[in-house]
């Protein structure tokens, strides 16, 4: 498969084993690289540690939610973060920072990685200025 942008780097956080599998496959397949995290401590060390274009996040997580994770992300820098949740309207009335889009669970393969990758269009026009 060829794309014509470059690969995005992808952290992908759920603390569903098979649901972050799930959602790396589909990012994947439309040509990123994702890295899994299970748990936001593990994200959050590895956004300390690595850089990514971008986050995708579920937002009630075994150890913490998702704000921390969001926090963590544009903390680091202007990447999108994307929650993918059961609990949106939690996830929305939570203190900002405000993740820049929030998708309701179950989610569409197709509509993430649209989703996904506009954003990632629009934050690489942002960062070109």
């Amino acid at each position: 498969m060829i794309s014509k942008d470059p690969m995005a780097r992808i952290l992908c956080i759920d603390d569903e084993p098979h649901v972050v599998k799930l959602k790396c496959a589909i990012l994947e397949q439309a040509g990123h690289d994702v890295t899994p995290a299970t748990s936001a401590r593990e994200a959050i060390e590895m956004m300390s540690t690595h850089v990514y274009d971008a986050v995708v996040t579920d937002w009630r997580l075994g150890d913490g939610n998702g704000r921390a994770v969001v926090q963590a992300a544009k903390n680091h820098s202007t990447m999108p973060v994307v929650v993918v949740s059961g609990y949106v309207a939690e996830a929305y009335q939570s203190a900002e920072p405000l993740a820049d889009l929030y998708l309701e669970k179950p989610v569409n393969p197709e509509e993430l990685v649209t989703i996904v990758n506009e954003l990632l269009k629009a934050s690489e026009r942002a960062s070109h200025h």
